[in-house]
């Protein structure tokens, strides 16, 4: 039996409004990207987008996904049971590799050197297309499935950022392209990678340095948001690093001047930080976290740590900052005569948006059509904005139009590693409140229930339905790999991380 929503049979059966649809947003980025008139026709007549085979295939994926989405429910709520932050996701990585080669993938655990980071593969040959899905939670956010605060356990994490439902949903997706190939419906290699740590040191970029990408053709990501959105933004690059400063004890009244503050150094360094802000572009952002600064009032301290972040909108513009940065702890130590260490966490490049493959992902939004609430989970997410002083707007489940690239405004991600070395599709689908507060207890409280639960079967039938274009229309990967080329021109991509594996942050 074929499972069609009533609310989308319309829309999947309207064939001139889809047929408007791909030519408007064609001519769009064909215009942007100076594409070849051929291009639009092998794109609007070939094979793989006739109304039939859209009606066939596409309904296929949507009953893959389906028939899973018990199982993937009851994964995602076990990694949001579970919690783990970054490099500890142990559990979390399990369920994930575990379903993985239950439904036939040869699994890789272990890769470059991250005991949670894996790669589940299935098919052979070209093309081949990755998946990418995160599973670490945000620490100190833990909180009950309830519209009101309370933590689940003190202290602890949580999925403020609903990474319970990102891997689980490319999972989804791949199982769903996977028994496609089985059944011969498409040939070609399916990639789902397991990348943990993307809260903190990044780990992506350790696979990115491995080479683990190197082979595909495109990549697939997507993350939980508040709207559903093709996405064409990028996101800022940035540099962590942290600063040791080491001076030498005394007694603060007695005898202090036989005493080199490591404070000192380090609220000198803060201070010429505070300082530099005035002379970096709108776009830069500096972040800093003091982590040790003495023990007790009475000695003079000798040791303190602070981590630092600094963020703009393209790796160049981050090491000339970081460059400053280090000017500004060596005048610091030299001025308190403190001895420093300054140790590279990690780097992470901006993402190279693709605004062809966002057509793609358009496309297949408007055959699923909106998600729709109820009542009940309106009334929850309200409640949740309420409490953390936000105006009532409920949960957005409409299909956001295909914006212009805009200068990065927001965060920062891996993924922009992964594309600068392969092209990457992304996406974006409602999993909380609007406008709620991010990476806090008020997406933790939706990311374990039914609101998540419908963005993530949502998001899995997505990308599982723009990865089938791709596999069936060797010509819109084409198209996708042109603008890549275009977009990253003749920069060449270095990873910014230090030798080994990542380590934990403590």
């Amino acid at each position: 039996m074929v499972f069609i929503p009533s609310h989308q049979q319309t829309q999947i059966f309207n064939f001139s409004y889809i047929y408007h649809i791909i030519l408007t947003m064609t001519l769009q980025i064909m215009r942007k990207f100076k594409l070849p008139l051929l291009l639009l026709f092998v794109f609007l007549f070939s094979e793989a987008f006739s109304f039939d085979n859209i009606k066939k295939d596409k309904k296929t994926i949507i009953n893959s996904v389906e028939s899973h989405k018990d199982k993937l429910i009851e994964i995602s709520d076990n990694i949001w049971e579970a919690a783990e932050p970054a490099l500890l996701e142990f559990k979390s990585s399990k369920y994930l590799s575990d379903y993985a080669e239950e439904n036939g993938f040869k699994v890789t655990k272990g890769v470059a050197e991250i005991p949670t980071a894996f790669v589940a593969e299935y098919g052979s040959g070209k093309p081949i297309i990755g998946i990418m899905g995160e599973f670490d939670a945000n620490l100190g956010i833990s909180q009950k499935k309830q519209p009101t605060k309370e933590p689940l356990v003190k202290g602890a994490a949580g999925h403020g950022c609903g990474h319970n439902l990102f891997g689980t949903a490319s999972l989804g997706a791949a199982i769903a392209i996977k028994e496609m190939i089985e059944s011969g419906e498409i040939s070609g290699t399916v990639r789902f990678y397991g990348t943990p740590a993307e809260e903190t040191i990044f780990a992506k970029v350790w696979m990115v340095r491995e080479g683990l990408f190197d082979d595909l053709d495109v990549c697939m990501d997507w993350h939980p948001g508040d709207e559903i959105e093709a996405a064409t933004q990028s996101s800022k690059a940035l540099v962590d690093f942290r600063l040791k400063f080491y001076g030498d004890a005394a007694h603060a009244s007695g005898d202090p001047w036989n005493g080199n503050s490591a404070v000192d150094a380090m609220e000198l360094y803060t201070t010429g930080l505070n300082y530099y802000r005035e002379h970096v572009r709108p776009t830069a952002r500096i972040h800093y976290d003091i982590e040790k600064a003495g023990d007790v009032v009475n000695v003079v301290p000798e040791y303190a740590q602070i981590w630092t972040r600094l963020r703009e909108n393209d790796k160049a513009y981050v090491n000339i900052m970081y460059e400053r940065a280090k000017k500004i702890a060596e005048a610091a130590s030299m001025m308190a005569n403190v001895d420093y260490e300054m140790e590279l966490i990690s780097g992470i490049y901006e993402i190279l948006p693709n605004r062809f493959g966002a057509g793609i992902i358009q496309k297949n939004f408007e055959i699923l059509g909106e998600i729709k609430y109820t009542e009940d989970e309106i009334n929850y997410a309200n409640t949740i904005l309420k409490e953390t002083g936000k105006e009532l707007k409920g949960l957005d489940g409409k299909i956001k139009p295909i914006r212009p690239t805009l200068p990065a405004q927001g965060g920062s991600t891996d993924v922009g590693d992964v594309s600068q070395v392969v092209p990457v599709v992304r996406l974006s689908v409602t999993t909380a409140a609007k406008d709620g507060p991010w990476h806090s207890w008020a997406v933790v409280a939706c990311t374990g229930m039914s609101i998540g639960h419908k963005g993530m079967i949502y998001a899995s039938k997505a990308l599982a339905m723009t990865m089938l274009d791709l596999y069936k229309s060797p010509k819109l990967i084409e198209g996708v790999k042109k603008e890549f080329i275009a977009r990253k021109g003749d920069r060449v991509y270095i990873p910014q991380i230090p030798p080994g594996p990542p380590k934990l942050i403590d």
